[in-house]
């Protein structure tokens, strides 16, 4: 018996999530193929901040995507009877005097001016290293993305609409108005698949990099902090003295596997920042969907038009998805234009 949808959805991370979501609001059906082959958004720390911490620059519309992703997150914690929004300040370790003036200025303007707090903390924090004092951060937080995950599958699941298992692409035929696999005939396919778009045929020849971040969570009954402390790394609170510590960037290593590498660069850098006792309790390892120009690649295949692609979200996923995936859906369906930083046609 042939099942005819609207959408195939393949990948059930950030993205996909939030795509399936537009799908749901507009009354559109679907099927999401999910193999939990890809990880990034399960090991990821979740943070939000609209700031680049390390030149004190914007996020690329970093404000614009928050004023948009709190309040989709808010309705999905509604959806699913669960906590997901954790908002906390974050303060930023200072090494130099230099940092403490480049602070200064970047505070003064317009946009930055509307999360940092202008004036410096001088004041010691027990248990963090910090000769130069600190800056904070107002409006940062965190998306618990692993139990956003994991219960927007089992919610995906109740409904009937997921398939788990690997999506074959050598099943994918496509005709003039619609798309076929197996059993199902859809009009489209929308493929959000993470690193695994390596592996793609119809969008391999996208320039997707990838780069391995690995985290270890850490148990500091001393540290006490309830904001999250950046340096080389950020020690991020999560409840009941664990803090998550995170992230390395390997471009060379493309497996899900933490290493012994990993976890000795992240202690070593956590050390000259906090000055108490830990046990670590985990380590996670991912690879990020990365681009080399550091935006997403949103777009629809250059000849099949039954087929888009959703990937590329980088770091900040929870802060681009609800925007890009929209922004996709309105494409599709309403014909409205791309956002061209985010149009796979820049790479064609």
């Amino acid at each position: 018996m042939i099942k005819k949808v609207d959408y195939i959805v393949v990948g059930l991370g950030l993205s996909g999530i939030a795509f399936v979501e537009k799908l749901i609001e507009n009354n559109k059906s679907f099927i999401v193929f999910e193999n939990n082959s890809q990880v990034s958004s399960v090991v990821a720390g979740g943070v939000y901040n609209p700031v680049i911490l390390k030149r004190f620059t914007p996020v690329w519309n970093g404000h614009e995507q928050l004023i948009k992703a709190l309040p989709f997150y808010k309705k999905l914690e509604e959806k699913l009877n669960i906590t997901l929004d954790y908002s906390f300040t974050t303060k930023k370790v200072f090494t130099s005097v230099g940092d403490e003036n480049n602070w200064f200025i970047a505070s003064d303007k317009s946009m930055l001016s509307y999360y940092m707090n202008p004036t410096i903390q001088k004041e010691k924090i027990k248990g963090i290293i910090g000769d130069y004092g600190f800056g904070e951060l107002t409006g940062t937080g965190r998306i618990d993305t692993p139990l956003l995950v994991t219960t927007y599958k089992e919610y995906i699941n109740s409904l009937g609409n997921l398939v788990e298992e690997a999506f074959d692409y050598s099943k994918v035929e496509i005709s003039e108005d619609k798309v076929s696999y197996d059993n199902i005939t859809a009009k489209r396919i929308v493929f959000s698949e993470g690193f695994g778009l390596k592996r793609n045929p119809f969008f391999n020849y996208l320039p997707l990099n990838g780069t391995k971040g690995e985290t270890i969570t850490i148990h500091a009954p001393k540290l006490q902090i309830d904001f999250l402390l950046k340096g080389s790394v950020f020690v991020m609170p999560l409840g009941n003295d664990n803090y998550k510590v995170g992230a390395t960037f390997n471009w060379t290593d493309k497996t899900s596997i933490p290493t012994d590498e990993g976890r000795k660069e992240l202690e070593d850098k956590l050390q000259k920042i906090i000055s108490v006792p830990y046990t670590v309790i985990e380590q996670s390892a991912g690879i990020r969907p990365t681009v080399k120009d550091r935006r997403p690649l949103v777009g629809v295949h250059p000849k099949y038009a039954q087929l888009a692609v959703l990937n590329g979200l980088g770091t900040r996923g929870v802060m681009v998805a609800p925007t890009v995936a929209e922004n996709l859906f309105n494409h599709l369906e309403n014909s409205e234009n791309l956002d061209i930083e985010i149009d796979i046609k820049r790479f064609e």
